[in-house]
């Protein structure tokens, strides 16, 4: 895969260098939260994808832009934040790395339910303060986690 690196249009247009304080940070806020988490599989996992988050997990997908759609994989929706399946050549599962969802109040048992229903070894985990949470594997392996805050 070729990377073509370029600066976005708005900065082209007006570039302006970020104000930064030595040790404070930015004094404007840049970051504002996450777009969206990739997570990778290999080569042919749309259809497993659209099973295991489409009608497990009940997430809906997303039509791909036209000019990514030849690489495969698959996109969902977060909430407000997406979720992408990329193909990746060669793929190797995350096993530690990994997406955190957060669940509708009264709905992570429920959810656990579901998974364990359909063969999905689920992990609670009570280490996290003012949370209750589990973790499990997609049908490639790589880690994902479920949890609901107080």
């Amino acid at each position: 895969m070729r990377l073509v690196h370029a600066q976005p249009p708005s900065e082209r247009r007006h570039p302006a260098p970020l104000q930064h304080t030595v040790g404070l940070g930015f004094r404007e806020r840049v970051l504002i939260g996450i777009d969206h988490v990739q997570l990778a599989a290999p080569p042919g996992c749309e259809p497993e994808a659209r099973r295991f988050f489409g009608e497990l997990l009940g997430m809906q997908e997303i039509e791909k832009p036209p000019a990514l759609r030849d690489r495969g994989g698959v996109w969902f929706a977060a909430g407000e934040q997406q979720l992408h399946v990329g193909v990746e050549q060669g793929f190797t599962s995350a096993r530690k790395a990994h997406p955190a969802f957060r669940v509708a109040p009264g709905r992570l048992t429920a959810l656990a339910e579901r998974l364990q229903s359909a063969g999905v070894e689920v992990v609670w985990d009570e280490a996290l303060p003012g949370a209750w949470r589990f973790y499990f594997v997609d049908p490639w392996g790589n880690r994902l986690e479920l949890l609901e805050r107080e």
